[in-house]
This record gives structure tokens, sequence and C-alpha cells, in this order.
């Protein structure tokens, strides 16, 4: 089968954008009409964050298709592979809505491509020690797939390892990319506070069809309370498939030591922007985290 691309396609697909990713200005002018003429959903959720199971309601909402956006699943930091986008802009593949889901760091590359197609993420805050804590969970049955893994190796005797040596991993490998990931989105909703969508994962226990329907709207496929409590019924049952473990705000305290905690802040404090969130990614022991959301002006 083949596909009348045009002239400004391939010179799209094959032009290399600057070192930071920003591209040529003809060519992001014709990717920003590109990026304008069909919505998507962006799920941009860090790991263990509800991301799979809303993604799912998401595909039931909008009849929508799982897309993999990025070069491979494998590949950390994600980035998007421009040449599917291109598809479903000028082909039309997929045909219904493309929906995706990736662990993906606001890097500047990774801004340039969202700007400049018009890209509407949605992000959660939680706290991070609640998602080491399910992340700890799922390397339990197999920590050795990649597929696992977030941008470092689990090492290869990570099994023989007792639970404080499992902890102390998550802390020194894992948790630096979840600190970099909430101060450079932190940071790109503050230069462009409306594309960004910013879910509380509190909320969304207590509220899933407002937080659907909250997440649909942003990314432009607007759908009633219904219908929205309609497709997470329809995936519910099927929820262990999607990885959704305990749920459980506050589990993190109880995973890991007061030294790991202690850990866990320093890493915070090198990033003095986000002191403003610091209680709600790290919550104090036996305080209820403020429910703020990131905004222009924190």
């Amino acid at each position: 089968m083949t596909f009348g691309f045009d002239r400004n396609v391939a010179e799209a697909a094959f032009t290399l954008p600057r070192n930071d990713g920003c591209f040529a200005p003809d060519i992001a002018d014709y990717l920003r009409e590109l990026g304008e003429s069909r919505p998507s959903v962006v799920l941009a959720f860090a790991p263990k964050a509800a991301g799979t199971y809303l993604r799912s309601a998401a595909i039931v909402a909008t009849g929508g298709q799982l897309v993999r956006t990025v070069h491979a699943q494998g590949g950390r930091d994600a980035s998007f592979y421009l040449p599917t986008f291109l598809l479903y802009y000028t082909a039309g593949i997929p045909a219904r809505p493309l929906v995706t889901h990736v662990h993906m760091q606001a890097l500047p590359a990774n801004q340039h491509f969202i700007t400049t197609l018009d890209l509407k993420p949605v992000l959660m805050m939680r706290a991070i020690p609640d998602m080491l804590a399910s992340y700890l969970d799922m390397l339990e049955d197999d920590p050795l797939s990649p597929d696992n893994w977030l941008n470092i190796e689990v090492p290869a005797n990570y099994k023989a390892l007792d639970d404080r040596a499992k902890a102390d991993f998550m802390i020194d490998a894992m948790a630096p990319w979840y600190v970099s990931y909430f101060s450079t989105w932190l940071a790109f909703t503050r230069a462009d506070p409306d594309r960004v969508l910013w879910l509380d994962y509190d909320d969304f226990r207590a509220d899933p069809a407002n937080t659907l329907q909250s997440l649909l709207s942003h990314s432009g496929f607007a759908r009633s309370r219904h219908e929205c409590e309609t497709a997470l019924a329809a995936v519910w049952d099927e929820r262990a498939s999607f990885r959704f473990n305990q749920g459980i705000s506050g589990r993190g305290r109880r995973r890991f030591t007061s030294t790991q905690i202690a850990r866990l802040k320093r890493l915070l404090a090198y990033y003095p922007e986000l002191e403003p969130w610091a209680d709600r990614l790290i919550p104090p022991p036996s305080a209820v985290s403020p429910k703020r959301r990131p905004s222009a002006a924190a």
C-alpha cells in the first residue's frame, strides 16, 4: 500500500531539527497546521500514577486507538517519533483518535515537539514515595524485563537483594528520574500554563469520572460524566492487566525508612523551583497533602 505523501511531509520527516529540537520555521509552521487538524490524547504520566488505567478508559470513551509514539519503549528517556504523527495527520493512520501514554520528561526537544504540533499533554501529581513503593511491587514479578525499567538497567542480582537494599536502589537509582521529571514539567507549565493539564492522584481516587472528563476535555474530546463512568466501568475488571496496583496514598512512608526519605528530600533540594510542591511530592508524616495544582504563579 502506498500513500500520496507530498513534498512537505518528506521534508518534515527528513529535515533534522536543531540540537535542542527546535524545527526550522517553515517546517514548524507546517507541523503546527497539521497538529491543529486532529486532536489526540497525550498522557505523559510518570510510572505508577494510574496512567495505563486512565489511558485505557480514554480509549473506550473516545473510540480511540493506543499508539506507540516513541521510537522504542525500551529507549529511555522517551522522545516522540515524528513519522508516527505524520501518518496520523496526513494519512489517517490510525483512523480512530490517537491515544498515547509515554513516561517522558519535558526536556527541551520534547517541549519543542509538543509546542510545534500543538499537543496538549496531561500529567498526574502523585507523591514520589508512593510511586516508588508501587514500582517496587511491579519489579517483584519481573525485575529483569527492560519493559519495566526507567532510564536505567536493573542489576542482574536484583531478586537476591533484601528489602532494604531494593528500597535503597529505588531511592538512589530510580528517584532521580522522578525528581527531574517533575522539575522539567513544572517549568514547562510555568512557561505555557494552558497547554499542560495537571491532575491530582487523590482527586482521581475520590472521583475517577471527573478526572477522566477533565482529561478528555483538555485533549479536545468533550464527554459527559455518564460516558466517562461507562468507560471506567468497562476497563475496571481488567485493571490488573493495566498494572493498577493498590492505589493507596501514604504507603511510601511505610515502605521507606526515614533515612531513605531524607535522601529523597536531598534530591528534591537540588531543584529550588520544586520547593512550593515539596509537601505534595514528599508528604510529611501523618499529614494531609495540600490539594494544590501547578500553575504559572507557582
